[in-house]
């Protein structure tokens, strides 16, 4: 009888800044950044239900290398990141978070845009559903995705986490002279 391998999932808790994100990688890469102020149990029902046959181990020193490549972001020292991911979504799903990614720092993007981006300009709700399964909030930046007339939508990190995000990446870029979204907040 064979016995079942348990998948490791690592996770820290990074505190910055009065910032505080729960985050949680395999071995092949980051797969979860939580709400900012939510609790544990956030990140580890995501995990029971997204990778079943897991354990999660606190790992702070072996996550080390994504805490701080978010707390450089947050701090406006970053505006990319080239960290492996672990995102597990269906096709589509993944077409749209590769979409988000392309979106440019301190730019925002429509639920239409995206749609187009992916080649289904008629699935603006699956967008947004897709959107809204995002596991890795700010690497993967659905919060630079808006309304078609300009307003802030939904996120799974909130309203308030959204605007400090998107307020971050415009004053940041506004410092280094970069083109700016139409979007002020």
């Amino acid at each position: 009888m064979k016995k079942e391998t348990k998948v490791e999932v690592r996770w820290t808790l990074l505190n910055h800044d009065g910032w505080s994100l729960h985050l949680a990688a395999t071995a092949a890469g980051l797969c979860y950044v939580g709400s900012q102020g939510m609790p544990w149990e956030e990140m580890a029902q995501w995990v029971n239900r997204r990778i079943p046959e897991s354990v999660l181990v606190q790992d702070d020193q072996g996550m080390q290398r994504y805490a701080t490549a978010l707390a450089e972001y947050l701090s406006g020292e970053r505006d990319r990141f080239s960290m492996p991911l672990d995102v597990r979504g269906t096709p589509f799903q993944l077409a749209v978070w590769e979409a988000l990614g392309r979106i440019p720092y301190g730019q925002t993007r429509t639920y239409s845009d995206i749609a187009a981006l992916v080649e289904k300009p008629s699935a603006v709700r699956a967008v947004g559903t897709a959107i809204g399964a995002n596991p890795v909030l700010i690497a993967v930046p659905c919060h630079r995705v808006i309304g078609k007339n300009g307003a802030l939508t939904g996120y799974r990190g909130g309203m308030e986490m959204k605007e400090t995000l998107l307020r971050l990446e415009q004053t940041a870029a506004r410092a280094e002279g970069r083109q700016q979204s139409c979007l002020t907040i």
